[in-house]
């Protein structure tokens, strides 16, 4: 029997086994399943009234809201697209986005009307903007609130659909040209929620409060499965540790995903308020860049979170690995635990991963020889919207090859050593700038820090270190070299340190290094790497 897996099944699956539970929390709103989709239809009525058809694409400007969460199943109900919209972008990335996609609708916030006022009359495609939390039509936009209370609540009449579709088109970050648009299927979104509601044990006991963007990698994924499982889901409109601590005690909650920037605030955080763990089990999601273990080893023994590492990108759906622990490793000292918990981990069922040399051959499981990190799966894109080109680069004899770079251990744990890009290559040796900043992390008076590559005369390029200083800590260049000399080799070690107050990031958190590297290699013709 074929039966075709569409998205829209999770939430129908809610409403009938948990009509009546708490599904949404946003602040002073609460909303049972049942609610929920009531006003899912009334979208799906509403779109459809403005001409929006099967293939058609809807686009969304908001934070982590109840009329973001709405988007995602009012959208799929009738056969369109959702294209979800990093927030922090600036209005000519809007521009190109929802012309480069041809979206029809756009939705917006009302906090951020005032990225796409500058630039609504450029946009080719799109013939109506309404707007979220907004009392009353403006000039050019109408009321979202008022405009849906025009539309029935009642089930409504489906367009013959099938697992193929694609259902979601997210657009990766541009570091070097525009935007690629990565198209996801019902079926790749899907088999990714599948899996990874086995692998992060998702069920209708959790509470999920959603700090990673909806825009966002994972943000996009949790959605679905812990509306399948029927699980409270609370809304978390700006991303800030006394707001997500507050939640957590108000709500009970019982999981997040995370980016490892926004769990070190939360860190020190805690350790500056006194946090005392509550009388719950709380897990914590982790992904976005590798976190050192000395991160996990706090998480654990301090706020007594469980911390899962997870890997992946947007192009995979985006979950293909994880750091939970296997029963053949539960002798492992905590020390040792906390190490396997920092790194990539292992596949996730349907995710064949492979770390393979310039030849393509699976590199030698002893935690040294580096290669690249390619997958073939079932929830891998499509490919990039109206980009054959761009697609035939990443996707060859079958893999999609995601330019990360990593090594395996002996009992077949990836490591990610770092972006392609980030791999400094110095005198000819690879220096892994993830390493270095463990070995950094580990000083009490560092609070964030970016290796990066910077031109060297005698060696090409060598690592620098670009460190926030933990409030209450005074430390020099020449003491933070000497430390990290003393735990690695000293060619690994930074030659330079610069201190900064502030590290530049993208909207889940994750350090944005292309940006630190524009200020020292902006003289060259290319970064050495």
């Amino acid at each position: 029997m074929y039966v075709p897996m569409i998205l829209s099944q999770f939430l129908d699956r809610a409403v009938k086994l948990y009509g009546e539970k708490i599904a949404l929390i946003d602040e002073h709103k609460r909303f049972t399943y049942a609610q929920v989709n009531e006003r899912v239809n009334q979208l799906s009525r509403g779109l459809t009234h403005l001409g929006v058809k099967k293939g058609d694409r809807v686009a969304y400007l908001a934070p982590n809201t109840s009329e973001m969460f709405e988007g995602f199943y009012g959208v799929f109900q009738i056969g369109a697209i959702i294209v979800p919209l990093n927030t922090r972008l600036i209005p000519t990335d809007y521009e190109y986005i929802l012309n480069h996609s041809e979206t029809k609708t756009l939705f917006v916030d009302y906090e951020l009307i005032g990225h796409i006022e500058p630039i609504r009359e450029k946009l080719h495609t799109v013939e109506k903007i309404i707007v979220h939390g907004q009392k009353g039509d403006i000039e050019w936009a109408i009321s979202y609130e008022e405009w849906l209370e025009r539309f029935e609540k009642a089930p409504i009449s489906r367009p013959e659909m099938d697992e193929t579709d694609i259902a979601t088109l997210l657009y990766t970050s541009g570091t070097t040209g525009k935007p690629k648009g990565v198209m996801l299927s019902h079926r790749s979104n899907y088999l990714h929620a599948l899996t990874t509601m086995h692998h992060l044990r998702v069920s209708d006991r959790d509470t999920l409060l959603h700090i990673l963007p909806m825009f966002h990698v994972n943000g996009w994924g949790s959605p679905f499965y812990y509306t399948a499982n029927g699980a409270t889901q609370v809304c978390l409109r700006h991303v800030k540790p006394e707001e997500i601590f507050r939640k957590i005690n108000m709500y009970n909650v019982s999981v997040m995903h995370m980016a490892p920037t926004v769990l070190n605030s939360l860190l020190q955080y805690a350790a500056s308020s006194g946090y005392k763990k509550q009388d719950q089990d709380i897990r914590i999601v982790v992904a976005g860049s590798a976190p050192p273990p000395a991160f996990v080893k706090r998480v654990e023994e301090e706020l007594q979170w469980e911390f899962i590492q997870v890997y992946g990108m947007t192009e995979a759906a985006p979950l293909i690995t994880t750091s939970i622990l296997r029963d053949t490793q539960s002798a492992l000292s905590n020390e040792e635990k906390y190490r396997v918990k920092a790194k990539a981990g292992y596949e996730f069922i349907g995710a064949e991963v492979r770390v393979v040399n310039e030849f393509g051959e699976d590199v030698a499981q002893n935690g040294k020889e580096i290669g690249e990190v390619i997958v073939r799966s079932n929830t891998v894109m499509d490919g990039y919207l109206n980009n054959q080109e761009g697609t035939d680069e990443v996707i060859r004899n079958g893999f999609y090859h995601t330019g990360d770079m990593a090594v395996v251990d002996e009992q077949g744990n990836i490591e990610v050593a770092d972006r392609k890009k980030d791999i400094i290559i110095s005198g000819g040796e690879n220096i892994s700038s993830i390493e270095v900043e463990s070995v950094l992390y580990d000083h009490p008076a560092v609070l964030e820090v970016a290796v990066i590559s910077i031109p060297h005369e005698k060696w090409g390029e060598t690592p620098q270190a670009i460190v926030v200083k933990r409030e209450g800590f005074e430390i020099t260049e020449e003491e933070l070299i000497t430390f990290a000399r003393s735990r690695l080799a000293h060619f690994k070690a930074p030659t330079k340190v610069v201190f900064k107050n502030e590290l530049p990031k993208t909207a889940s958190g994750k350090i944005q290094k292309v940006h630190l590297r524009k200020e020292y290699w902006q003289a060259k013709e290319k970064f050495i790497n």
